[in-house]
């Protein structure tokens, strides 16, 4: 006999659940899975999103992203990077190619995300995404990244750690091998 799963709160968009001893969440909505979206203008600038993020109480500065299926249950990891893309930075890319997928806090969340490589891509609009995200976009040039990272975390910005991954699957495939 396995270990039963008990909810023991849900609300809109998570649950947290005990199975065993142990406590974790899960999203309520979608499909589980988020994309982060690895983007680089036409002229090597990379794309970030500087936003406030509630649960930590600060800005953040992250790689483009969002939820799979949180809108229409037959999205896809492809449109939902599609999607995020243009409306978090007003670019759209002309090839999506998804590269990894895995969790993103495996001893508190099931969620998983996905990193997709955005590629050729041509700015439709202005960004700053849906509803009250505020987001506001950032094209920082390539070479410049770590440092402006740096800056952006000594002005009190938390920055994702996913971001390293992303910076690092510009110019190479999870196996270490160059994009072509």
């Amino acid at each position: 006999m396995g270990n039963l799963k008990q909810t023991l709160f849900e609300g809109r968009w998570l649950r947290l659940v005990r199975i065993g001893t142990w406590e974790s969440c899960e999203r309520t909505h979608g499909q589980g899975m988020a994309v982060i979206v690895i983007a680089v203008t036409p002229a090597d600038d990379v794309l970030f999103v500087e936003q406030y993020r509630v649960p930590l109480g600060a800005r953040t500065i992250e790689m483009p992203a969002g939820l799979v299926g949180d809108d229409r249950a037959e999205d896809s990891l492809v449109e939902a990077a599609r999607r995020e893309l243009i409306e978090e930075t007003g670019w759209s890319p002309g090839r999506v190619d998804v590269l990894l997928t895995g969790p993103t806090s495996a001893g508190m969340s099931n969620e998983r995300i996905a990193f997709v490589r955005a590629r050729d891509l041509v700015r439709v609009g202005a960004g700053g995404g849906v509803d009250d995200e505020n987001i506001v976009v950032h094209a920082i040039p390539r070479a410049q990244v770590p440092q402006w990272l740096m800056q952006k975390q000594a002005e009190g910005y938390e920055l994702d750690l996913k971001l390293w991954a992303g910076l690092w699957m510009i110019e190479r495939n999870p196996d270490g091998s160059a994009v072509g």
